[in-house]
């Protein structure tokens, strides 16, 4: 059966090394998988409010680059999230993005939660430094998100550079890259 990918790109910047493994990565999807790619600094997203604890608990469904990237994420079979590692967890997009998905569980109509069930979570970040212990907080913080809504865990694609470009030297994230998303996703459960 052919998968749906959308890569959400969290990087503030272009064509750094996250995306760049991201890319390769995605070079290897089988013939009639397809794959979108939003660069969520493009996308002009409102501040999320936490309304927990309030007794205004219902919101209005998302517009303009909201629903957007609510109907991106809700047609796919696969959700890679490509985050560098930015004081060891996603960067500030990747977490404006995860802030509203608190928002769209708390809008009754979209029934958020039920209809991300069984599609799969999958992380790509890159990191300067060899000790790949440094992604654990951005990895947790993936797998507990995808245990929360019910979706399968893929993993992470690990890649270590610094400078623009170094990921493609990397011969081991490189080789990782190749049979990424040919792995066997699991039930996410919280590590």
């Amino acid at each position: 059966m052919a998968r749906n990918f959308l890569f959400l790109l969290g990087s503030t910047r272009v064509d750094g090394n996250t995306e760049a493994l991201a890319r390769l990565a995605a070079e290897q999807l089988p013939a009639g998988d397809t794959a979108r790619w939003l660069r969520l600094t493009d996308l002009d997203l409102p501040e999320f409010r936490d309304l927990s604890g309030t007794d205004e608990r219902d919101l209005a469904p998302p517009t303009r680059d909201a629903a957007t990237l609510l109907d991106a994420t809700l047609g796919v079979t696969d959700l890679v999230i490509a985050s560098p590692l930015y004081w060891y967890s996603v960067s500030t997009p990747v977490k404006r993005y995860l802030d509203h998905w608190a928002g769209w569980l708390r809008t009754p109509e979209l029934d958020f939660r039920q209809r991300m069930a069984g599609r799969t979570l999958w992380g790509v970040t890159a990191l300067s430094g060899q000790d790949h212990s440094a992604a654990d907080p951005l990895v947790g913080a993936l797998r507990r998100s995808a245990a929360y809504m019910g979706l399968d865990w893929g993993g992470v694609l690990l890649g270590s550079a610094t400078r623009p470009g170094e990921i493609t030297q990397n011969a081991e994230a490189v080789a990782r890259a190749k049979t990424f998303f040919s792995s066997v996703p699991e039930t996410a459960t919280p590590a």
